[in-house]
């Protein structure tokens, strides 16, 4: 059946340069209390960086006047679709250095014009870059280099329907511009969701996940939007492609996994039939406190390796569980929670505290919310949970702010199998470490937590926080990456589990990926992009 398109449902402004709303950013005052908490950093802020005050280039090239309706050459839409926003593009605006400018910024409305876009671009040696809300955190939407006559950030948020919705089969053919929130508004009259909630949600699309293979919020089961396709439409410079819409093949290598994870390097995703669910009505949730990390590490484990499959099941070291208001006691904090649709989840809670407490964790008093339809993420049940989850949104604005403070502030995170994971965990800690100190000059907070397990593994995810040195935020935080990527490298741990390699942790990619297979994706790319304008230096060459 036909679904109706839905507007955003808001009039505040996104951040041109920073994370999320422009209104949701620390003040003067609340910077300098970060900063205080990291000796080291500046006395008082870098001012908001301003679009006037950049050196914005002219276009260097005129899109023919039948497609001049689709582009703008406006400034503040040119600034705002330069970067990502990684740490590295946050200091780069308060610096006014956002590298490359695109010249055009295009908005088109359908397939059609897509591929007349693409069209024009290659015939003018122009870069396209698909853009959907922005916010790579891994350089996956800005062009470096100088090969290209002109930049063209192709925005695919106008097409933003949900087209078709098929309760039978519970699935939806959805365009990829869509927002999280704006594709969740539409599902959710027929009681249904994609329950696919990234930290990103708000501020990205269903193309931007399929295309970096985006995990959610929940820590077992379906975690990457890879779960939830049945289908794909994809527009190449060479054609068009669509997949054939199916529960499950055995036919040959799946063409949607070649544009899986492409990062628009193959073509540009348009639109997906998209699995869905119904939206859960209970939920319990809680959190177990453990004064041995080792410990906490091994419930985890046997809860994942358990039937229970739970929705939550973050593991906080210490110095996360600190940040986040979760703990003040030096614990570790495990964070739980149940969901479903049809019935209640506490015994399943139970359970899982059950296993928990028999590996030292202590706690966890449930807490059920059943028969509530709220919710896009877990109900707050306790104190700890409740912090950690306002925390885990509130984040990247202040990261943003210690960086005003001069702070260098890095996230990254990967997956390992459970033999490796405690030994990649010290690591990380000591090596990256000592690399943010002897780049800062200034000891260097490391913090990790488990953001996804599963039954042989887990994603551990690091936040790494140092003060810097005025000018050379971003050589500082090139070392740190780097010392990051070798000690992943070492311990057989991924580049990237669900952030996408874009250009920042494409070394790591060039050593993750086999030979063979990368032979493969570069006749994919010459084939389906023989004039190579598709998101240059993403993936290959």
């Amino acid at each position: 059946m036909p679904a109706s398109p839905s507007g955003h449902g808001t009039s505040r402004t996104r951040s041109w340069w920073g994370w999320g709303y422009a209104d949701s950013h620390p003040d003067d005052a609340e910077c300098v209390a970060m900063g205080a908490l990291l000796p080291g950093t500046l006395a008082r802020p870098l001012p908001i960086p301003r679009v006037a005050d950049l050196a914005i280039a002219r276009p260097g090239v005129t899109p023919p006047s039948s497609l001049a309706h689709l582009v703008t050459t406006d400034p503040e839409a040119r600034a705002a679709h330069a970067m990502g926003k990684a740490y590295r593009d946050i200091i780069r605006a308060l610096r006014g250095r956002p590298g490359r400018v695109p010249d055009l910024v295009a908005r088109p409305t359908d397939d059609r014009e897509v591929a007349d876009l693409l069209d024009w671009a290659g015939g003018q040696s122009v870069a396209v870059i698909p853009f959907g809300g922005g916010s790579s955190v891994v350089g996956g939407v800005e062009y470096r280099g100088d090969t290209h006559r002109a930049v063209l950030s192709l925005d695919l948020t106008s097409m933003d329907r949900v087209l078709e919705i098929d309760t039978v089969s519970r699935s939806a053919r959805v365009q990829a511009g869509a927002l999280g929130p704006v594709l969740e508004e539409q599902v959710r009259p027929h009681g249904l969701t994609l329950r696919h909630f990234p930290q990103s949600f708000e501020f990205s699309t269903l193309g931007g996940w399929l295309a970096t293979r985006a995990g959610g919020h929940y820590a077992t089961g379906r975690t990457h939007i890879d779960d939830f396709v049945q289908s794909l439409r994809v527009v190449t410079p060479a054609g068009s492609s669509t997949s054939l819409r199916l529960p499950a093949s055995g036919a040959g290598p799946s063409p949607d996994r070649l544009f899986l994870g492409s990062e628009g390097a193959l073509g540009v995703i348009t639109e997906a039939w998209m699995r869905l669910q119904e939206r859960p009505r209970y939920k319990a949730s809680a959190s177990v406190a453990f004064a041995d990390l080792p410990r906490a590490l091994e419930a985890v484990r046997v809860i994942a390796q358990s039937d229970l499959s739970p929705a939550n099941c973050r593991l906080l070291d210490p110095g996360e569980a600190l940040l986040s208001g979760a703990s003040q006691d030096g614990s570790s904090v495990l964070v739980l929670g149940f969901e479903s649709a049809t019935g209640r989840v506490d015994d399943r809670l139970a359970n899982a505290l059950e296993l928990a407490r028999a590996h030292g964790g202590r706690g966890g008093a449930p807490t059920a919310n059943g028969g509530a339809d709220s919710a896009d993420h877990d109900a707050p049940a306790d104190a700890a949970v409740n912090a950690w989850r306002s925390a885990f949104l509130r984040m990247p604005y202040l990261r943003d702010g210690l960086a005003r403070m001069g702070a260098v502030v890095d996230t990254f995170e990967t997956a390992a199998t459970w033999d490796r994971i405690p030994a990649l965990i010290d690591a990380v800690r000591t090596e990256v470490g000592s690399a943010a100190l002897k780049a800062t000059g200034h000891p260097a907070t490391v913090n990790c937590r488990l953001t996804h397990v599963y039954p042989d593994g887990a994603a551990p995810y690091f936040t790494v926080a140092a003060a810097g040195r005025p000018g050379e935020e971003l050589g500082i935080w090139d070392d740190i990456k780097a010392a990051a990527s070798d000690v992943l490298h070492r311990h057989r741990a991924t580049i990237t589990h669900h952030h996408a390699v874009g250009r920042d942790h494409r070394p790591g990619y060039d050593l993750q990926r086999p030979e063979p297979f990368a032979l493969a994706l570069r006749a994919a790319k010459d084939a389906l992009d023989p004039h190579h304008i598709l998101n240059p230096g993403v993936l290959i060459d």
